[in-house]
């Protein structure tokens, strides 16, 4: 009896582990403006281990599908901050917000480019 129990446990604690693991998809809150923010954001976002990284323009979101045995949210957060853009907890560099265009700068001002 004492050996199904420990089997029984080995094997939910296996099993809940592998739901843990692997690729999931969860959302970044992300500041920016525009399209070009747009595609700094996801760039910055494409590291290793990140299958698929969308930024909404309207809802500030990305949406980011990622291997978490290889890498992990915070990481994913602080290469979007590395290029200037707020990331969940995380505040964009100062010296790159700096570089940004001035439509870009979305602590400031809003962009008035025409949308695409």
């Amino acid at each position: 009896m004492k050996t199904i129990l420990i089997f029984l446990s080995l094997f939910i604690s296996t099993t809940y582990n592998a739901q843990t693991k692997g690729v999931i998809t969860n959302t970044i809150s992300v500041n920016g403006n525009c399209e070009e923010c747009k595609a700094r954001i996801e760039n910055a976002a494409d590291i290793k281990g990140v299958k698929l990284a969308t930024w909404s323009e309207k809802t500030k979101v990305l949406t980011v599908t990622y291997n978490s045995d290889k890498v992990t949210l915070a990481q994913i957060e602080n290469a979007i901050a590395a290029a200037g853009h707020d990331a969940g907890e995380v505040k964009g560099a100062e010296a790159s917000y700096k570089k940004l265009p001035s439509c870009c700068k979305y602590r400031t001002s809003k962009c008035d480019a025409p949308k695409k």
